[in-house]
Parts: structure tokens; sequence; C-alpha cells
């Protein structure tokens, strides 16, 4: 089996001492697509969030690449292998594509060199932009070099969140099959918070479903898919 990257127990996590997440317990593994579904205000940002560490959890254990990430500042977090990309993609507008992924580079310079073309090869359609301001881009080119900026460190654990907010539905079911192919040919552990349901687990291996905070459902991708009918029922608070 492969190696238990994310490992949450137990977590209860929020705002000012309000939990918004409570008691969940999921893991992701190497190599592996878990797709974190639920309606908006459920927990999925949260999570991610006590995640990179930029939260903290209120109780419960959180262990990320075999360390806690409780007390550790996100940039720590980071450093073990973590890149965490953001709703809001957190681009620098007036910076140029090849600027932002060099913001996203580690190692010496071969290394980061190989890092830059693993990036552009996993999204080709912004070889020819490396020179275009960041706030030029349309959405889809965005979403894009957020993902590839977020890959240029070479991470070992992605997160990923509403990478679909704001884009076409065709842009979309252009750019998930990526993340399988991330995981595929990186070894990636990766946890990916989407709204648009059958297009997640279409390239997921498992899913967790939250409603109000808690854990509703859980399975692979092909049980999920079996029980369409409760997955709709937990968007529109059946569960």
């Amino acid at each position: 089996m492969s190696e238990t990257l994310i490992d949450v127990h137990d977590l209860s996590a929020g705002y000012g001492g309000i939990p918004v997440v409570r008691n969940l317990s999921i893991s992701v593994r190497a190599g592996e697509v878990v797709a974190l579904l639920g309606p908006n205000g459920a927990g999925k940002t949260t999570t991610l969030l006590t995640l990179s560490g930029i939260l903290q959890p209120i109780s419960g254990r959180v262990d990320v690449l075999g360390e806690t990430v409780s007390g550790v500042k996100p940039e720590k977090v980071a450093r073990r292998g973590l890149s965490h990309v953001a709703e809001d993609r957190s681009l620098f507008f007036d910076l140029s594509v090849k600027e932002n992924l060099r913001l996203g580079l580690r190692g010496d310079r071969n290394e980061r060199a190989a890092s830059m073309e693993v990036a552009l090869d996993l999204f080709p359609a912004l070889a020819p932009l490396v020179d275009r301001r960041a706030g030029l881009l349309s959405g889809g080119e965005q979403q894009m070099l957020a993902m590839a900026r977020g890959l240029a460190s070479r991470p070992r654990v992605l997160l990923v969140d509403e990478m679909s907010l704001g884009l076409a539905p065709i842009i979309v079911e252009r750019m998930l099959p990526i993340v399988r192919r991330i995981a595929d040919e990186t070894g990636a552990g990766i946890l990916m918070v989407e709204q648009h349901v059958g297009l997640a687990l279409s390239v997921a291996d498992r899913g967790y479903v939250l409603a109000h905070g808690e854990l509703a459902m859980e399975g692979t991708s092909a049980e999920l898919r079996s029980n369409r009918r409760l997955v709709e029922e937990s968007y529109l608070g059946g569960i």
C-alpha cells in the first residue's frame, strides 16, 4: 500500500475557537487523488487551511508527511513538501507568467530548471505566454498558472481549492484530467475541493462528502457515483 501523506483524525477546526469542521477523519496516500465534496459552508476550505498550517486545529490530530502541523508555521509545512493552490489563485498580476512560476521554484539551478520544464509540460498552453503579465491572462490561463506554480516546488502533497471556480465547464473538463496526470506521474497525493461532483469523481480515486461541518459520506469514486442521489442530497441539506 502507498505511503499515507495526509492523516487526519477527529479534527475540529474553525475560527475564533468556534468549530466549522467537527470530528473529521480523512487520509490521502501517495499517487492518489481524493475529492473533498460538499456545499458551500460545509468546511472544505477550512480543512485545507488547517492542513497547510494557516489555521490551527481546535482539537484532533493532523499529520502531513508524517509530522504534525499543530503549532507549525505554514512556510515550514510548505518546506516539508506541501503546496496549496488557493481558491483565489494568489497570483501576482503585475508579474509575468515566468516570474510567477519562478516564485514557486526550489533547489539549485538545475533543479529549478527541471521543475520549470515539468510545470510547462503539464500546462503547455502557458509556454507561449511566459512573458505575458498574469493580469492579462484569461480565467482559465490564470488557473493553469496557479496550478503550475503550485507544482514548481515539486510537492509531495498538493491541495487544490475550487480549481473550477469562475471557469466555463468546457475548461474544467480539460483541466481536471491534468490533476490525475500529476498524481500518476509525480506520485504526489492530491486533495481536491471541487463543486463539479461528477467531473471530480471521474478523476479521483476516493471521495469524502462534508455536510454541516461533518463527514456525511465516504467511499471510492465508483461507490459515490453509484450513490449520486445521496451525494446530491448532502448538497441540499438532506443528510
